[in-house]
């Protein structure tokens, strides 16, 4: 085996301090790539060098930047251009390691129609469906699927170009939404039906292969918890599944996996139904946002054997041989508004504490003073708890949700905590329609403006102040020093 010595983080935020928390852990040197906006972020500090670049989405840039501090590989995070086929072959042209799968893998399974082909080859069960079509092909096949259907983008992800359609004329009128969402995001406004699977779980299993023929599944999460087609609350084990049907599932998957040649980290993405039918929805070629809950019940760290793969190590024995320990969940925590359509919010980071203790982890890239802006993915942290029973991983949850402190941008952590507390929740019966038939009438209980809530929480941590009489100064505002509303620094 041969670790890199030096790796570029081609990403921001959360995953690239994770990320870099790892390689300085083996010894391996971090080079960071930031955009103004990020100029200062945390993700730079956690960096021995950063270079700032124009994008985080252009291959060649981030490759040149890559050979001339002299790395050695490049990994990608998640989102941007972490399953970019164009970006692996750039990084193969440079002589650099791409820290994922093989292009032909990436290729495959970045395609609906593809993926489905293969897995259908590879005996793996998927959603009946339709090739892509126009719109009049595609109201014939509606009929004989039967409605309602799912219409999805080929290239699509992360809930751009889906929509659920009930007839013919919703169907006509939103495929020309979704082929212009689809061309506009991904470049390809292809479009193809699925049929709907009836409130289903969603159940992602976690794969890993190596380069001497072995491949492993790590167990299942449950990612049922969505708004808007993306997930805000994850779990695992899930607790819809039982061993026979995990053993299934995870067989399934590494048939998947192995199908298309894959090496890495990869998650194999299906819809539940009734009577323990599941179905492919997708691969995601690359680490998955919610992978710490998988790191609590298997003690794996996920970005050392991506490391460890890519130097082209076998996977260890704990890894082809897993063990499931405790019960750990994670939620999302965002700047958005969940009372109005979950709408991204930006503002200033005025005060933040995040909560610790045992079996409580935080995963961001934070500081006070930070500016959020609209430039980026709105989630700001994940918080993941663990605990020997479920039971106990939502009460601790719950406790570490109720102590973190974000002040001066709304966040939707009053709405994560609702749901935690809904008993459907508790129960474990979750389908992907929670949010719809729990929690459609939300809002917050809390009437506090973030800037309110943020001045009133500075003023109390800056203590009483003193007027010329010795009295104490109720007016907040007195205890900031020079800090004038007209702006300057006025003496």
């Amino acid at each position: 085996m041969s670790l890199p010595r030096r790796v570029l983080i081609a990403n921001r935020g959360e995953i690239a301090v994770r990320i870099a928390r790892t390689c300085h852990a083996t010894g391996i040197e971090v080079v960071a790539v930031y955009t103004e906006p990020d100029t200062g972020s945390p993700h730079v500090l956690a960096a021995q060098r950063a270079v700032q670049v124009d994008s985080y989405t252009d291959p060649e840039a981030l490759c040149e930047v890559a050979v001339a501090t002299e790395c050695d590989a490049i990994h990608p995070g998640y989102g941007f251009l972490s399953e970019n086929p164009a970006f692996v072959r750039a990084a193969k042209a440079a002589g650099l390691v791409f820290i994922g799968p093989p292009v032909a893998a990436m290729e495959v399974m970045g395609s609906k129609t593809r993926a489905r082909a293969a897995m259908q080859a590879a005996g793996v069960p998927v959603v009946p469906g339709t090739e892509p079509g126009t719109a009049a092909e595609l109201v014939v096949a509606a009929d004989e699927l039967g409605y309602p259907v799912f219409l999805k983008a080929v290239a699509g992800g992360g809930g751009k170009g889906m929509s659920i359609v009930g007839d013919a004329e919703e169907l006509e009128r939103v495929y020309r939404q979704a082929t212009d969402e689809a061309a506009k995001s991904f470049g390809d406004g292809s479009i193809f039906l699925e049929r709907v699977v009836a409130r289903p779980r969603h159940i992602e299993i976690q794969v890993f292969a190596d380069t001497h023929g072995n491949t492993t599944a790590l167990g299942e999460r449950e990612c049922s918890i969505q708004r808007r087609h993306q997930k805000i609350i994850e779990e695992a084990p899930s607790p819809g599944v039982s061993t026979e049907l995990r053993q299934r599932m995870s067989e399934a998957a590494i048939a998947a996996a192995e199908a298309v040649g894959y090496v890495g980290a990869g998650t194999i993405e299906f819809l539940l139904g009734d009577n323990d039918e599941f179905f492919f929805l997708e691969m995601n070629t690359r680490l998955q946002v919610e992978h710490p809950v998988t790191e609590w019940i298997t003690g794996l760290d996920l970005v050392r054997l991506q490391l460890e793969v890519a130097g082209g190590a076998p996977l260890p024995a704990e890894a082809l041989q897993p063990s499931f320990t405790g019960h750990a969940i994670e939620c999302r925590v965002y700047a958005e508004d969940p009372g109005a359509g979950h709408l991204p919010q930006a503002g200033r980071l005025m005060l933040m504490r995040e909560p610790s203790g045992p079996g409580v982890r935080v995963d961001a890239a934070l500081a006070e003073g930070q500016e959020i802006g609209v430039h980026f993915d709105p989630m700001l942290a994940k918080v993941s708890c663990w605990a020997r029973d479920r039971g106990g991983a939502i009460a601790r949850m719950r406790e570490a949700l109720k102590g973190y402190v974000l002040l001066g941008v709304q966040t939707n952590l009053d709405h994560l905590q609702d749901v935690l507390a809904v008993p459907a929740f508790a129960k474990g019966d979750l389908t992907t329609a929670f949010l719809d038939e729990h929690m459609s009438q939300w809002h917050s209980a809390s009437e506090i403006p973030p800037l309110v809530a943020a001045a009133t929480a500075l003023a109390d941590r800056y203590g009483a102040a003193r007027n010329n009489s010795g009295g104490a100064v109720t007016d907040p505002w007195s205890t900031l020093g020079n800090f004038r509303l007209g702006g300057g620094d006025q003496r």
